[in-house]
């Protein structure tokens, strides 16, 4: 007989144990599932045990659910049902179950951002009343932007995620992927470097990076067709990290042409969800 419940925050030893059980047989290229990890993502995604389910089979998990919070909405980070356990409606009590709590508890707004290739997983959303947002693109970073030197007028600085925010540079952001936004930046700001194009009267365009040269923020605030932009990118390139990427990008965050003049490339896609909490 199947059993659901939500978690406390001294579960997450069964949080854990539920990915490895669920999650980890669709995606055998992950490493598992630890409680370290999961500590990690209560920091920087604001997970929250409370906003995470578990359904059950006698003692042993069968799906799950995790769902972090933020004072926007909540996002469904992960839902999966073991293999042996599919097409018997536990994805869709979990997903029905967190909106019922959240029509109550709040906030109301439910995202999900699920990859272009889960058609499975875009099904269940749909057919649970989620709403198709938008489209959000992945970028990998492989060719030199033409015309990357520095533009008249300003310099190139070394700029952390404090000095943005000391700016009022992070207030009001473009729409972003979850995991590239300002609290995510906030929380993961020890192991983020960045670089900014300066002039007298203060930054005119940033980007932010971790050390794989992966690229968290890419934002311009001139409107200069991507010539400080492009500065950015070569100097990022000529740091060594010729292959970078940019994850789920909203069409509304920044064109598609113009990160192509970058040198970005797409490699792939998400489409975002919404859906309003129901008690239904």
């Amino acid at each position: 007989m199947s059993g659901y419940r939500f978690c406390r925050t001294d579960d997450i030893g069964l949080l854990v144990d539920a990915l490895n059980r669920c999650w980890a047989p669709y995606f055998p290229g992950e490493p598992p599932m630890t409680p370290a990890a999961f500590k990690r993502s209560i920091r920087d995604l604001q997970v929250w045990c409370s906003s995470c389910m578990v359904a059950f089979a006698g003692a042993d998990p069968i799906g799950v659910l995790i769902g972090a919070k933020r004072p926007s909405g909540t996002l469904v980070h992960r839902i999966a049902v073991h293999p042996d356990y599919r097409r018997q409606g536990h994805a869709r009590h979990l997903l029905t179950s967190l909106s019922s709590k959240l029509a109550i508890l709040g906030p109301p707004c439910i995202v999900a951002e699920v990859p272009d290739t889960f058609a499975e997983a875009r099904g269940l959303f749909s057919g649970c009343g989620y709403v198709e947002e938008a489209v959000l693109t992945d970028y990998i970073l492989q060719e030199e932007p033409p015309g990357g030197g520095e533009v008249a007028g300003t310099f190139t600085i070394p700029v952390t995620v404090d000095d943005l925010a000391a700016n009022g540079l992070l207030e009001n952001p473009p729409p972003t992927c979850w995991n590239r936004a300002v609290e995510t930046l906030t929380a993961r700001k020890d192991e983020i470097a960045g670089l900014a194009v300066a002039a007298d009267e203060g930054i005119e365009a940033y980007l932010l990076h971790l050390a794989d040269g992966e690229i968290l923020a890419l934002r311009s605030l001139v409107d200069d067709s991507g010539a400080r932009l492009r500065s950015l990118v070569a100097r990022l390139r000529g740091a060594g990290m010729t292959t970078s990427r940019l994850a789920k990008v909203h069409p509304e965050e920044i064109s598609r042409a113009l990160l192509e003049t970058l040198g970005f490339r797409p490699s792939g896609g998400h489409r975002l969800y919404t859906a309003r909490a129901t008690g239904g």
